[in-house]
């Protein structure tokens, strides 16, 4: 990735300093590209991948354009993000960045929120809004958020605003701003409601695209498991027992099986949260700094729900489910691997039409996800045991032990053998593995879409991509029987938009 060095870009030496206390010294390809562009005035659309810095690529010139010489009560930049958690995120970035910048306020504006608080603040002054679509058009239609001062807009992930059904909102939100502002459009993607806000509300925009010629990260090891029908909760308590993960991220594709999951894990003894779009934002808020604290190892979410979430040291990511959208495996593989630190990526596949979505993925990402067999009962538990070994070793190391020795000797003089006791004190500390032996071995009946071991061979030469073909006997095939197709024929000229539904 080219990058340029912070000093050689034309920001004020405010924002290069607090740029320096961040730890930051160089700027990524998005970030040296697009900041000249918009501090010229430019509008500028940006096409760069989740995670490449867009927030600094806006926010940086986005200070450096506030007019000080007016009152600083009156909003003069307005960033739309599509989730709160962006929005939080990036207000606080911005606020980082801005931290040897005097009186420049920063007001994030998104539901689940207390909008009285909401008002007050704003009613206190600001020169940067940032919020999500349907808490400012709240504002808006309140008439305690003025846009007439506006000189410049930002709308953050553009196509996953479009996505979650923002569009009428985005447009009401433009047309309410003056028209000679300045428009930045950031998205990873440009499908054709995205070209045609861009086309609609900006003038003459410069396109700074960032390729990268591979989108998943080389820290991140990837594997996909054949998983039996039926099975996948048992697969996933066989993972969690045997990699044992310090921090985890389940991703599911839908709210009511982030509830479902997390009531089985906590009731198998697994310390595990949920976060999704119909919790309140206090809610969230707690169970990401629970998540964050250790005190949760696995939380489980929605991709929409996931998106803002920052931690670095997350050793495991769970495809419980296969996303909906190819890019969403980037971005939910992205959440492990930062910083530079290793990662691991596991996907659950059931039967042969899951396994095609998995060879879109792999064509798409261009990247190979290896398979890898389910760990057996007595798998887990020798790993268990041999990490046991290891951790009484440690503790013998560094610690005083032997004051408990009498009480052993004791034992030993009542007829217990020193290994038999031993044994005993391993056997209480050992944890149990939740399943039973007859469950891992159901694992071994995912045989769908085996071939030949010289087919296979030749698969895995190929990096797994194409020339597989599945069997067609019955017993193979992927059961839908009981699931149903609803189709509802109203749309946008009923006024109803997908996030309504």
């Amino acid at each position: 990735m080219n990058q340029n060095d912070f000093s050689n870009i034309s920001i004020s030496d405010e924002l290069k300093q607090g740029i320096a206390d961040m730890g930051y010294s160089s700027a990524t390809s998005i970030q040296s590209q697009s900041i000249p562009i918009i501090l010229e005035g430019r509008d500028v659309i940006g096409k760069s991948q989740t995670g490449s810095g867009k927030t600094a690529a806006f926010g940086l010139p986005a200070l450096d354009r506030i007019d000080t010489s007016i009152s600083p009560k009156i909003v003069q930049v307005l960033i739309l993000c599509p989730t709160r958690e962006l929005a939080m995120q990036a207000c606080t970035e911005i606020r980082k960045f801005s931290k040897y910048k005097e009186e420049i306020h920063v007001v994030p504006i998104f539901g689940g929120d207390s909008i009285d608080r909401q008002i007050m603040q704003l009613r206190q002054g600001c020169q940067i809004v940032v919020g999500t679509p349907g808490r400012i058009m709240d504002h808006m239609n309140r008439k305690t958020l003025k846009f007439s001062e506006v000189k410049m807009v930002v709308l953050d992930e553009a196509d996953e605003m479009l996505n979650m059904g923002f569009i009428e909102d985005i447009e009401l939100i433009l047309t309410g701003t003056p028209e000679e502002r300045q428009t930045i459009l950031f998205s990873a993607t440009m499908p054709k409601a995205v070209l045609d806000i861009t086309k609609k509300f900006q003038k003459d925009p410069v396109t700074v695209e960032i390729k990268e010629p591979q989108l998943t990260v080389s820290t991140i090891e990837q594997f996909y498991f054949r998983i039996p029908k039926a099975k996948k909760k048992d697969a996933l308590l066989c993972l969690l027992d045997y990699y044992k993960p310090e921090r985890s991220i389940v991703f599911c594709n839908t709210k009511k099986m982030v509830d479902e999951l997390i009531e089985e894990l906590n009731r198998r003894g697994y310390p595990a949260q949920g976060l999704h779009g119909d919790m309140r934002q206090a809610s969230r808020t707690q169970v990401m700094n629970q998540f964050k604290d250790g005190k949760i190892a696995i939380l489980a979410a929605t991709d929409v729900a996931a998106r803002g979430i920052d931690v670095n040291d997350i050793k495991v990511v769970f495809n419980y489910d296969l996303p909906q959208d190819d890019e969403y495996y980037v971005h939910r593989i992205g959440r492990t691997g930062r910083a530079g630190k290793s990662g691991q990526a596991f996907t659950l596949v059931q039967g042969p039409k899951q396994f095609s979505q998995l060879k879109n993925i792999m064509n798409y990402t261009k990247c190979e996800i290896l398979e890898r067999e389910l760990p057996s009962f007595s798998e887990i538990n020798n790993r268990n045991t041999s990490q046991l070994v290891d951790e009484i070793s440690a503790f013998m190391a560094q610690h005083e032990y032997k004051k408990y020795m009498p009480a052993i000797e004791k034992m030993v003089d009542e007829k217990n053998t020193a290994i038999e006791i031993a044994a005993a004190l391993f056997a209480m500390s050992v944890k149990q593995n939740t399943l039973a032996d007859e469950t891992t071995a159901d694992f071994a009946s995912a045989d769908w879409g085996r071939e030949s071991d010289e087919k296979s061979k030749q698969f895995k030469k190929h990096g797994g991509i194409g020339g597989r073909k599945f069997k067609n006997d019955a017993k193979y095939e992927y059961n839908d029987e009981n699931m149903t197709s609803i189709k509802i024929s109203i749309g946008k000229k009923d006024k109803v938009m997908p996030n309504q539904i």
